[in-house]
């Protein structure tokens, strides 16, 4: 059991060496693997590599922050927050690179901060905070799929989009619009009209907040059936 002593005695150790640093880098790649294959089973851009190799450079910049003042200015607890320090700044580019904007919405922004965490991990296990890290993994994860489940079990997800439609003749009253709305659960929060006097046309653009689990298929059936409608479409709050 020597060769257990040795190792323990080796990753615990202050000074910077090559079992502890291999070890280290190990577990962020495990660490950062684990959170990257939630993020990729979600359909994400950043997955298993991204996630891991963020986790690593974290590491390896903390390592590189302990060693080089061991080595140069003989500090035996070196200077981590040198070098280190660059890393909480610099993961902000990669967090923006996972912000996707959609004409006026956006995706990504759970994936940034994740990587952010990350990073956090990283550096937490460059110094040594195994038990931290691992807690902080598994608390990472418990946020990305348990609190999901229970945001969609209690349908806390609202998206304000906007339904459009093309109606035939001049629409002057929208309270049935506005009850068919109210039957699905659908907030009616603006409206803006246009009117095709040439063409007898009304153009409808209804700013709404819908919840995650609107059947828009029945709901876009209900409002077709209100009046003659040319053509309907759900899309994110623009300009009108």
């Amino acid at each position: 059991m020597d060769w257990l002593q040795y190792f323990y005695d080796q990753i615990e150790a202050t000074e910077v060496n090559t079992v502890s640093s291999v070890f280290k880098l190990g577990l962020s790649l495990l660490l950062g693997s684990v959170v990257g294959f939630e993020r990729k089973r979600k359909g994400q851009t950043a997955g298993v590599r991204t996630f891991s190799m963020i986790a690593m450079g974290a590491t390896l910049a903390m390592l590189l922050s302990i060693y080089v003042p061991q080595e140069y200015l003989g500090l035996k607890n070196g200077d981590p927050g040198r070098i280190a320090a660059q890393v909480i700044s610099g993961i902000g580019f990669l967090g923006a690179g996972a912000i996707i904007q959609m004409k006026g919405s956006v995706r990504g922004l759970t994936t940034a901060a994740g990587i952010w965490m990350v990073a956090t991990i990283g550096m937490a296990v460059g110094v040594g905070m195994y038990v931290i890290s691992i807690i902080a993994t598994c608390l990472i994860l418990f946020v990305l799929v348990q609190i999901e489940r229970y945001e969609h079990r209690l349908n806390a997800g609202v998206d304000s989009r906007i339904i459009r439609l093309k109606v035939q003749g001049i629409v002057k009253d929208i309270a049935d619009y506005r009850e068919a709305l109210q039957s699905y659960h659908v907030t009616l929060t603006n409206v803006y009209v246009e009117y095709d006097y040439d063409d007898n046309i009304t153009r409808l653009n209804l700013i709404v907040l819908l919840r995650e689990n609107t059947d828009y298929i029945a709901l876009f059936a209900s409002l077709r059936d209100i009046n003659p409608t040319l053509t309907i479409s759900l899309g994110n709050q623009v300009s009108i």
